[in-house]
């Protein structure tokens, strides 16, 4: 993963220095091009980073989706007869999309006859997941003071899947929230435009006499005005909408890279 990460960072770095060097040699006279261009250069770099921080974002998320199957698998499994090392391989079998690499490895390790604490304490690390990490955390405490694991583990099962649960209910009733959140940026980014193209240039005609700067430089510091504050709504809109929706900063980053792309795009072709 560091490789890859290497790679991808040095080819949007050689892609944003490329924009960069062709905006600053051909569009240097044109300011709507040249901070346009300085943006995605920008948003080029950033992308590998994202992308990796939203990766990893959904292999937790994904795995504390399966985590409840797997914990009612292994329970029906144990409750069938086999042993904690049988029902471990039996359930190995099974396909539990990003979870399934960790439910084979900790079959493996139960094979080499590591103990079930430390195969499940490896297990809660390497998932990076907190749900998983308190789940685990209450398994090991009531196995070690002679409680039934099995119960346990049916128990948590059923609050894990609840809560599973309880999440999707909330990203569907939310859903209209992110829709809001993007309808009133747009709303905003026609406030925006009609204050660039119909406002700021009658405000510069009646004024033009008493003005220190010409009507020109006062359109175009205007428009640069509004580009960074498109720009600045973009990015925490975007932030806002992610927390919101999906209850976590990083979700955010999509919809943060969507609305100040779209936004400046619409503002440099329009205005």
């Amino acid at each position: 993963m560091g490789r890859k990460l290497i790679f991808l960072l040095c080819l949007s770095a050689s892609i944003a220095g490329l924009i960069l060097y062709a905006n600053f040699t051909i569009f240097s006279e044109e300011p709507n091009i040249f901070a346009t261009l300085n943006v995605i250069a920008i948003l080029i770099f950033a992308l590998p980073i994202i992308l990796m921080k939203y990766k990893e974002y959904s292999r937790v998320k994904e795995l504390e989706r399966m985590f409840p199957v797997f914990l009612r698998d292994f329970v029906e499994s144990v409750r069938s007869g086999m042993t904690i090392s049988q029902a471990f391989k039996s359930v190995s079998l099974n396909d539990y999309k990003a979870l399934s690499y960790y439910v084979k490895k900790m079959a493996a390790q139960m094979d080499w006859g590591i103990a079930i604490e430390k195969v499940l304490l490896r297990f809660s690390k390497e998932s990076k997941s907190k749900l998983i990490g308190r789940v685990i955390s209450s398994v090991i405490e009531s196995h070690k003071f002679g409680g039934n694991l099995t119960n346990t583990l049916e128990a948590l099962g059923n609050t894990a899947l609840e809560i599973e649960k309880l999440r999707a209910e909330r990203r569907l009733y939310l859903q209209s929230q992110l829709m809001t959140g993007y309808t009133i940026y747009f709303v905003f980014l026609a406030v925006i435009i009609i204050l660039q193209k119909f406002l700021i240039p009658s405000f510069a005609q009646t004024g033009e006499v008493g003005l220190p700067i010409s009507q020109p430089q006062m359109i175009e510091e205007y428009k640069s005005i509004f580009r960074n504050l498109i720009m600045i709504q973009g990015f925490f809109a975007g932030l806002v909408v992610g927390k919101i929706a999906e209850g976590a900063m990083i979700a955010g980053i999509k919809h943060s890279i969507v609305m100040t792309f779209a936004g400046i795009v619409t503002y440099t072709l329009v205005a």
